[in-house]
């Protein structure tokens, strides 16, 4: 776990570093959980906000988007729930005065038990070797059995607690489980407090005129009291969907792990409008198309998985989140929900407005349920770069660090290189991007040894290198560099935007959902 604590600092820093991702008003030391996209995670975020915009409009012609405001009427705060249940049990630790989440706090002894019984299984396979049987070593040995009823036991407990909002019964879990401050190393615990994430500002011209609104804490709202304009202005028929991707406001108090949790942070997400009784089976249907749009960036099946809630909220009938495997563990980078007809209700009741569907097959009108897939651009990005960062060891003794990002998502897709500043070669270099910055992005570089360009565009992700040489003047081709397998040939100059473009385009990621 030490160890990959470590490779996390090391991307944090990287991400510093190389243009990605710097924490908020950096002079004035930085704002807590809040961070600036450098010049090159302007770009790979943008990039893939495209890959999910493109892959829920292009690809749907029943999915529209819109671009709702951050501020709304606040009784919109008030239908939805938020104002009276937006809340995170809180505790502190008396000697550090540091402030948790409790659920979270039990959360991570349960991880824990997962890794004390996945090393006996990892102790044992290493043992056995190709005879091992996983499933009958977990349920046959006796220190796997303990850990998993330990588990087992805490699991209920906790979701029972969960569910019936039983801040005593949460802290005592905390006190059983003997679960300590990391900071103080003491179990000296506060009681566990309820604290709204919402944060407030006043509209209106004088201090007396002035009305509490709400900076929006998440962004599906704006859908839901879109839903007639949008249903109507476009005829759209059910089952339909709204996209959107917009900025959300949350007053964490526990904010961690760099850009995993932020008070400023940005969702995209896709409601879709459904019949009653039919949501269940389009629950089934967005899990498997939302998991297929990860798994197309080529990080590895094993790197994801489902996770069903414990905790339903009280409008839903079924929930689970797509987790990634992150340095620090699995962690949620997407939530799908089935929301049942909750939220188009309860805006009908507080705002006196019918919002109804009639159904021109059955001649009858109803609320239509909600099928919801929400993901954090900003835990997507973070997602995006544990998976690339990549320090390798090079036959000839060297070490580099690359960022093999997936091409369709690279800041810079070419980096073209003149030999040297003499002989003509800057010029041609830059009738090279001339031509190609129409079709994706180009960088030139001519500063130091071609040794040195060609480790700082591995550092930012770059997939290809082009140098231009004296031969380039005579023949009109070019080396062309790999990122991944640092090979290099001759290509003509007329061919390069042939053999990359297809490589480089959100269209290609787009393809392998299919």
């Amino acid at each position: 776990m030490a160890q990959q604590e470590d490779v996390f600092k090391k991307i944090v820093s990287h991400c510093k570093e190389y243009g990605f991702v710097f924490p908020s008003s950096d002079i004035y030391d930085g704002l807590g959980a809040v961070y600036d996209y450098g010049q090159n995670g302007v770009e790979l975020k943008n990039n893939i906000k495209q890959y999910w915009w493109q892959s829920m409009v292009l690809l749907h012609e029943n999915i529209v988007g819109i671009d709702a405001a951050i501020f709304m009427h606040p009784t919109t705060w008030k239908a939805s729930g938020h104002v009276d249940a937006f809340n995170d049990p809180l505790i502190d630790n008396r000697d550090s005065k540091k402030r948790y989440r409790a659920d979270v706090l039990i959360e991570d002894q349960l991880a824990k038990y997962d890794e004390k019984i996945q090393k006996e299984v990892d102790k044992a396979a290493k043992r056995f070797g190709d005879s091992f049987d996983e499933a009958q070593f977990r349920a046959t040995n006796a220190r796997v059995l303990e850990n998993q009823q330990k588990r087992d036991a805490l699991h209920e407990r906790f979701s029972k607690a969960l569910n019936d909002n039983n801040l005593e019964e949460l802290r005592q879990i905390i006190l059983d489980e003997e679960i300590v401050c990391p900071i103080s190393g003491t179990r000296n615990w506060t009681e566990v407090r309820q604290f709204n994430l919402m944060f407030k500002t006043e509209v209106g011209s004088t201090a007396e005129g002035a009305s509490t609104i709400y900076l929006r804490p998440e962004t599906a709202q704006g859908i839901f009291v879109n839903y007639l304009n949008v249903q109507k202005t476009g005829r759209m028929k059910l089952p339909f969907g709204i996209a959107q991707i917009g900025k959300a406001f949350r007053n964490e108090i526990v904010a961690r792990q760099f850009i995993f949790r932020m008070r400023e942070f940005e969702q995209m997400e896709m409601q879709f409008f459904v019949k009653p009784g039919t949501e269940l089976e389009w629950f089934s249907k967005w899990k498997q198309t939302r998991m297929a749009w990860h798994q197309a960036l080529g990080f590895g099946a094993e790197n994801y998985r489902f996770h069903d809630h414990d905790k339903l909220a009280h409008y839903a009938n079924a929930a689970t989140d797509i987790e990634f495997h992150m340095p620090f563990g699995f962690k949620e980078v997407e939530g799908i929900h089935s929301r049942t007809n909750f939220d188009l209700s309860q805006h009908a009741k507080y705002s006196g407005k019918k919002i109804e569907y009639f159904d021109p097959e059955t001649n009858e009108s109803y609320t239509p349920f909600v099928i919801e897939t929400s993901i954090g651009v900003d835990r997507m990005f973070l997602s995006v770069m544990c998976h690339s960062y990549t320090e390798e060891q090079l036959p000839n003794g060297e070490s580099r660090v690359v960022l093999k990002l997936p091409a369709a998502l690279a800041p810079v897709k070419l980096a073209v290189f003149p030999l040297t500043k003499k002989d003509g070669l800057p010029e041609k270099a830059q009738e090279i991007i001339k031509d190609l910055r129409f079709h994706f992005n180009c960088k030139y570089e001519e500063k130091d040894q071609i040794g040195k360009r060609y480790r700082r565009m591995d550092a930012i992700g770059c997939p290809y290198c082009v140098t231009v040489d004296l031969q380039t003047l005579e023949d009109n081709t070019v080396t062309l560099r790999d990122r991944d397998t640092m090979e290099q040939h001759r290509v003509n100059i007329a061919d390069l935007r042939s053999i990359i473009e297809d490589k480089v385009s959100i269209t290609s990621l787009l393809k392998k959902i299919e």
